[in-house]
């Protein structure tokens, strides 16, 4: 049985590369047919400009704040003892499906070039009325890439309209169906023919943990380092990252559409798990920037949070990068580095030439950018940009710089395995960094 089980997923494995070699020959043809007009989508943006003056760098400095250790207990009380990664992970909602059995109009989302290694889609139903985001996996958490035993993969999804910067059309306070709540997936990625998943349902504790409320977020940005998972926040929250505690997973009693406590016990908009938050960072005021997409970068020592500026599509540049180091102190496991007063300022900053930019992934000397060029229809570039200058990622005989995939809004380094994941529509896909690298001009 073993035997056969190991040729069913090699027959598995062949069929879904020959389907993604064959989805990016398609996406490859389509991108000749892009004008020369089109080719030429951005000026090249040169080098990346160190920040250095104390006027550029103290917008950025955040505050740290916790959620009282009592208002914790409190809903672990009334919900429940908390439970952790692998219960989650045993508590099935559904799988994904390899990329050979997903609808064509899909796989068009993935990236020309480089192409997808791996690649797999929701159920169009299951998630029907939300839209994808941010993607972490344990291999941030752990630099073995397990987190215990598993090898899992989070997905951030958000529901309902939310504007360009993350503001949710109709405030903070509306968490109701439909209206930018925020929810992750844990996916079991153990068996790489076999992704299954798992939703829970993003929270903050309120009313001295007696309830909580439903994060309003699109999640452009996540990381989950040791413990903690880092997630970004709509301008219109009032915090710039929550912070959760994955240890901490809480049970809904209640199968509900609204979020928080209801008549006979606990609701999760649906989800049968949520994660209420245990901190979060604010910025200086609410004109601060505010980080737009985040990762980790495991090549600086301390480890460190990277982050890309969150600017509406009106913004017509330059755009802020920008990174904190991690606390080294085992007492403070996945919370950033502060100083005596719960600030924590950043180490390093940039600004870039290029607009629109949605994903951000730094490691070694060199920065990833993606950015939208149009719609999210429409394919996005991708480029590599450092102190000495800037590269973008090219495809089609007319060498057009719109080869990565437009929605793209994540990008997450899985450094033991060497692969970049990210999150496009309804697809979930990884590939090598070096691919990226070679596809450079």
């Amino acid at each position: 049985m073993k035997h056969r089980g190991r040729h069913r997923r090699r027959r598995r494995g062949r069929a879904l590369r020959a389907t993604l070699a064959g989805t990016a020959l398609a996406l490859t043809a389509a991108a000749t047919m892009i004008s020369t007009s089109q080719a030429t989508d951005a000026d090249d943006p040169g080098a990346l400009k160190p920040l250095t003056a104390s006027a550029e760098t103290a917008p950025l400095r955040l505050t740290e704040g916790s959620v009282p250790p009592e208002w914790l207990d409190r809903l672990s009380a009334e919900m429940g003892r908390p439970v952790g990664v692998r219960a989650v992970l045993d508590d099935t909602d559904g799988s994904l499906r390899d990329a050979a059995a997903c609808p064509e109009d899909d796989r068009r989302a993935l990236p020309v070039e480089p192409a997808a290694t791996r690649a797999y889609c929701w159920d169009g139903a299951d998630v029907e009325g939300w839209r994808s985001g941010a993607v972490t996996t344990s291999g941030d958490a752990d630099d073995d890439g397990h987190w215990g035993p598993s090898r899992v993969v989070l997905s951030g999804w958000s529901q309902g309209d939310t504007s360009a910067d993350g503001t949710p059309a109709e405030g903070p306070a509306a968490a109701g169906p439909g209206q930018g709540l925020a929810r992750v997936a844990f996916i079991d990625a153990g068996d790489p023919d076999d992704l299954r998943y798992t939703w829970a349902q993003l929270a903050v504790p309120v009313d001295e943990g007696h309830d909580y409320r439903g994060l309003v977020s699109p999640v452009s940005g996540m990381v989950w380092y040791q413990d903690k998972l880092l997630v970004t926040a709509g301008r219109g929250d009032g915090s710039a990252l929550y912070v959760y505690d994955v240890d901490r997973v809480q049970r809904a009693t209640v199968d509900g559409a609204t979020v928080g406590r209801v008549p006979g016990g606990w609701s999760a908009a649906g989800a049968r798990y949520v994660l209420p938050a245990v901190a979060s960072y604010r910025t200086a005021d609410v004109n601060a920037p505010q980080p737009g997409g985040i990762s980790l970068d495991r090549s600086t020592a301390p480890d460190s949070l990277v982050a890309h500026e969150a600017v509406s599509k009106e913004q017509d540049g330059p755009t802020r990068l920008w990174r904190y180091a991690f606390d080294d102190d085992r007492s403070r496991r996945g919370l950033l580095a502060t100083d005596s007063v719960g600030q924590a300022d950043v180490v390093a900053a940039y600004e870039t030439e290029l607009t629109d930019v949605r994903s951000v992934l730094s490691y070694g000397s060199g920065w990833y950018l993606g950015r939208m060029t149009g719609t999210p229809e429409e394919r996005g570039t991708l480029w590599r940009q450092d102190g000495e200058g800037a590269r973008p990622t090219r495809c089609g005989a007319d060498e057009t710089h719109r080869c990565w995939s437009g929605p793209a809004a994540s990008l997450s380094y899985w450094q033991e395995t060497g692969e970049v994941w990210s999150q496009s529509g309804r697809m979930l896909f990884a590939l090598p960094l070096d691919s990226v690298d070679h596809s450079l001009e």
